[in-house]
């Protein structure tokens, strides 16, 4: 499979982990671009990377790039898109999707508009452990699953000020934290029939603390809770018919898991491979795969299911009273 040439935008510390993964995994970076040409140049020379783009534009119009990572916070995350999309370039868009359920529709759209991969950067759908979780649950080693439960805690900068606290910039542990136990629970159990969440909000009307029951057709119930200013062990569960699953901790990075059957008598044990990285190179590695393959969505994480999730996201801070200034003067 012929590697692709990948281009970065924007240039924080998400986008520096990525990079270092891919490069890890001897795949190819090719040119970087920032609103600010210093910040491009100085993340060029830390990764090694040929070219330096000093605006968004430049870097979707570089004829050398074919895929673009997209990293900016969630509010520019829909527009960098477009821009990329509109010149022909597959695109990596970092998680939550977008800001909202109304923008991950639109890129759908454009996505096949230009006949362009766009996938999600959820990245723990492509981990290893997750890979043979799905794999054992459709084998039906738990049975019927009746209950998924999973958390995402952590104790994060509490400025008022800082991105994760401004509704500006999607600020708040929903799009941060819960974004991972809520794509969890559509990956094992697909999209809710009702969903019903509670949530606990700071100062600057940005949320603290979501908790969410989702509800399904089969009778199954997923239990989600998102905490940003307490730690937490981030164990996750799902418990069937016939067994239950333990995820260790962290269980939204490469971790282990076991299985057990109905009398708690263990059926099996996955524990990771030493990697090179964090293993955020396996979402990367899927798109070059679509791309090689001519497809244009992924079965692990297929592009209408974002859009699903971000409407998903959409209901559940209007329950628990979080709206983005954006929204505002839109409406």
């Amino acid at each position: 499979m012929a590697k692709l040439r990948w281009g970065i935008l924007a240039t924080g510390w998400i986008a520096d982990l990525f990079v270092q993964d891919l490069l890890d995994n001897d795949m190819e970076v090719v040119a970087v671009g920032s609103r600010s040409i210093e910040k491009a140049v100085a993340f060029a020379t830390k990764h090694g990377i040929p070219r330096s783009h000093g605006s968004y534009q430049a870097l979707a119009a570089d004829p050398e790039v074919d895929v673009v990572y997209i990293a900016t916070p969630h509010p520019f995350h829909a527009s960098a898109a477009e821009l990329c999309m509109a010149e022909g370039k597959h695109v990596l868009v970092e998680k939550s999707f977008t800001l909202t359920g109304a923008e991950a529709r639109h890129l759908l759209e454009l996505s096949r508009k230009y006949d362009v991969v766009v996938l999600e950067a959820m990245w723990t759908r492509f981990l290893p452990h997750m890979v043979r979780l799905r794999q054992a649950l459709a084998n039906g080693m738990i049975g019927e699953i009746r209950t998924l439960l999973a958390t995402h805690t952590q104790d994060l900068p509490d400025d008022p000020n800082h991105r994760l606290n401004a509704l500006e910039l999607g600020g708040g542990a929903l799009l941060d934290l819960g974004i991972y136990p809520i794509s969890f629970a559509f990956d094992i159990l697909g999209k809710p029939t009702e969903v019903l969440a509670s949530g606990r909000l700071k100062a600057t009307g940005a949320d603290a603390e979501v908790s969410t029951s989702f509800r399904y057709a089969s009778g199954a119930c997923a239990l989600t809770v998102s905490v940003s200013d307490a730690p937490g062990a981030n164990r996750a569960e799902i418990n069937g018919t016939e067994g239950h699953v333990e995820i260790d901790g962290i269980w939204y990075t490469p971790t282990s898991f076991r299985i057990y059957d109905s009398q708690k008598n263990l059926l099996e044990e996955f524990k990771p491979a030493v990697m090179k990285g964090r293993g955020m190179h396996f979402q990367a590695l899927e798109l070059e795969r679509l791309v090689a393959a001519g497809e244009r969505v992924s079965p692990i994480l297929p592009l209408e299911q974002s859009v699903a999730i971000m409407e998903t996201l959409d209901d559940i801070r209007k329950q628990i009273g979080v709206i983005y200034p954006s929204e505002k003067t839109s409406g």
